[in-house]
C-alpha cells in the first residue's frame, strides 16, 4: 500500500506540469473552430497578434505594421475617452438625483421656518456636501454671526465673493472664506456659490455649498441643475414671504 502511494504521489506532479503547457496550435484552433465568436466577444485578444513582417524587397517600406500599430493606439485613446464619457455620464446621473432630491424637500416645507431648516441642514445630506451656509446681505450693514440659521452679510458681500452679475460660481482648491463659513471654514476645499434674490423687496443673498474633496467643484462643470435648485428656493422664499416677483 505504501508503494502505491509513493507511486500516486510521484505521478501528480508530472500531470500538473503537464496541465500547465501552453496550448498547441492545432488546440487553438479546435477551439476556435468550436467557438466561432470568442474573437468577436473578445477583441482584446487581437491587441497580442504580432503582425508578419514582409519582405518587399530594398527600398519598399511595409507600411502594414505602422498602420496596426496605429489602429490599436487608436482604440486605445477611443476606449480611455469611452470610459471617461461614461463615467461623467454617471456623475451627471449622479449630481441629477441629488438636486431632484433637494428640490423635492424645498417644496415639501410647510411654512418659512421649515424651510430655512431645510435649507441649512437637509440639503447638505441631500447633496452630499460637508457644509451648506445660507447668506443675507443686512440692509443696516450689520454683519451678524447668525440669525435663524441665516448669516447676515455686510451689503456687496455676495458680489464680492461671486463676482458682479455671476449667479452660480464654482470653485475648487480653495481656503474657505471665514466671514461666509465660520467655524466650518476647515471643511471647504471646494465650494458652490449660488445668488439668490427671490425679489426686488428681498436683500441679496447667497446659497454656498462646501465640500472637504479639492475637485468636488470644478470651474469646468455645468452649473445648470445649480441654478435650477436656485431658481426653485428662490421661488420658495418668494412664495412663503408674499413677495412680488421680479
Amino acid at each position: 500500500m505504501t508503494g502505491a502511494r509513493k507511486k500516486r504521489s510521484a505521478a501528480q506532479p508530472s500531470r500538473k506540469k503537464a496541465s500547465a503547457r501552453p496550448p498547441q496550435a492545432a488546440e487553438i484552433s479546435a477551439f476556435l473552430a468550436a467557438h466561432p465568436e470568442y474573437l468577436r466577444q473578445h477583441p482584446e485578444v487581437f491587441d497580442h497578434l504580432a503582425p508578419e513582417r514582409r519582405e518587399l524587397g530594398t527600398g519598399v517600406v511595409d507600411m502594414q505594421g505602422f498602420l496596426i500599430e496605429k489602429l490599436r493606439a487608436d482604440n486605445a485613446r477611443l476606449q480611455v475617452l469611452h470610459d471617461d464619457l461614461l463615467a461623467a455620464g454617471r456623475a451627471n446621473l449622479t449630481s441629477q438625483s441629488r438636486i431632484h432630491g433637494a428640490v423635492l424637500s424645498l417644496l415639501e416645507a410647510r411654512s418659512f421656518r421649515e424651510l430655512m431648516e431645510v435649507t441649512t441642514t437637509d440639503l447638505a445630506i441631500k447633496l452630499d456636501v460637508d457644509v451648506i451656509v445660507l447668506g443675507v446681505e443686512n440692509e443696516n450693514g450689520i454683519a451678524e454671526r447668525s440669525v435663524s440659521g441665516v448669516r447676515l452679510l455686510q451689503p456687496g458681500s455676495v458680489d464680492k465673493l461671486m463676482g458682479t452679475g455671476q449667479d452660480v460660481v464654482l470653485n475648487a482648491d480653495i481656503t474657505g472664506n471665514q466671514t461666509l463659513y465660520g467655524s466650518a471654514t476647515g471643511l471647504v476645499a471646494s465650494e458652490a456659490l449660488l445668488r439668490l434674490h427671490a425679489s426686488p423687496e428681498a436683500p441679496t443673498g447667497i446659497l454656498a455649498m462646501g465640500a472637504r474633496q479639492p475637485r468636488r467643484f470644478d470651474p469646468d462643470h455645468g452649473t445648470e441643475l445649480l441654478g435650477f435648485l436656485a431658481q426653485v428656493l428662490e421661488l420658495s422664499i418668494r412664495t412663503w414671504l408674499g413677495l412680488p416677483r421680479s
